[in-house]
């Protein structure tokens, strides 16, 4: 995959992928349609560090998974600051105004600059600009992908833009049994859930009872914990951060139904969620939490199956007379062989 981008267009250029050879090759992927259309990874969050390094990890997944796809990440437009008024103070009270109580200085502008440039080192194209971008570049509208594993109020937005633009828009990654795997994992990987039930054995810190914190309203908890709880064998109840008191009821409930280790597991990718609310909610019900999916490899899964699910069926183009012929007499040999 090239990094190498489109003259006007932050979308990276599509290079073919080489075929595995040999009898224990891996089953050949779908192939990519000629003009198939660019994959955007539509992110409900800003392009902060800590969310770019989580989409770029799933977007390199998605390229191993899928070589030549041609793909990029879109994110909410950053909040625009309001304009300051100028200063008309005395250059002493200005100082003494821009003094901050802990003591600290205001910032000087070659501090803001260099601030400016860390924040225009990560990419931070939005959604429409992508769509835009591959247009005026002459090629077909993206699909777009939310990064959500589940119903979202930014899923609204979507569907106005793709109507609006003439984008394909796909469905959320979940419910997936995929991503009830990673669930799994990641409650296995802080000691709270068994890694592998069939072998038994104890793990002196599992919980027995699990609220699966999503984010996206009640739409998102409902129904969320069928598969996690097929898979943990414990009582699972979902409860949505976003709601207040959402969480601690379930842990109550829980705890009400006879569990006394109840722990949390996040259903949540990472950027979609607020700042805070995870360890918010461990610190408000007492209850240890699992790390959320982050760049977990089957989402990259997840998402290539998304936007391959809504491409149109490839054409096949008719054969050559002379071919068809020979197709045709090898039929009718075969059937005078039966």
């Amino acid at each position: 995959m090239s990094t190498a981008a489109i003259p006007g267009a932050p979308l990276p250029v599509r290079t073919p992928g080489s075929r595995a050879r040999g009898r224990h090759r891996r089953p050949e992927r779908p192939e990519l349609p000629v003009g198939a259309p660019a994959l955007v990874l539509a992110v409900p969050a800003e392009a902060t560090p800590q969310a770019v390094a989580v989409v770029d990890e799933l977007l390199s997944v998605l390229r191993g998974e899928q070589p030549g796809i041609l793909a990029a990440a879109g994110w909410l437009p950053a909040p625009q600051s309001p304009a300051q008024p100028p200063a008309t103070a005395p250059e002493d009270e200005q100082a003494a105004d821009a003094t901050e109580t802990d003591g600290s200085a205001p910032a000087t502008a070659e501090q803001a600059a260099e601030a400016s440039a860390q924040a225009a080192a990560y990419p931070s194209a939005t959604v429409e600009e992508l769509i835009t971008s591959a247009l005026e570049a002459g090629m077909p509208a993206p699909v777009l992908v939310p990064l959500l594993p589940g119903p979202h109020g930014y899923l609204t937005e979507l569907h106005a833009l793709a109507e609006r633009t003439g984008a394909l828009l796909t469905d959320v990654l979940g419910p997936h049994p995929l991503l009830a795997e990673a669930v799994h994992v990641r409650l296995s990987e802080a000691g709270l859930a068994r890694a592998d039930r069939a072998r038994l054995f104890a793990i002196a810190t599992a919980a027995d009872g699990v609220v699966l914190t999503t984010v996206g309203g009640e739409d998102a908890a409902g129904g969320a914990g069928v598969l996690p709880a097929a898979r943990l064998a414990v009582p699972v109840v979902a409860a949505a951060l976003d709601v207040p008191g959402a969480v601690v009821d379930a842990v109550e409930h829980l705890r009400a139904t006879g569990s006394q280790r109840p722990a949390l597991a996040p259903l949540v990718i990472g950027p979609e969620v607020a700042e805070g609310l995870l360890l918010a909610a461990s610190e408000e019900t007492g209850c240890p939490s699992a790390a959320v999916l982050g760049a977990y490899p089957t989402l990259g899964q997840l998402i290539a199956a998304a936007y391959l699910a809504v491409l149109p069926a490839p054409v096949a183009e008719p054969l050559p007379a002379e071919e068809a012929a020979a197709e045709e007499a090898c039929a009718e040999e075969f059937a005078a062989g039966e």
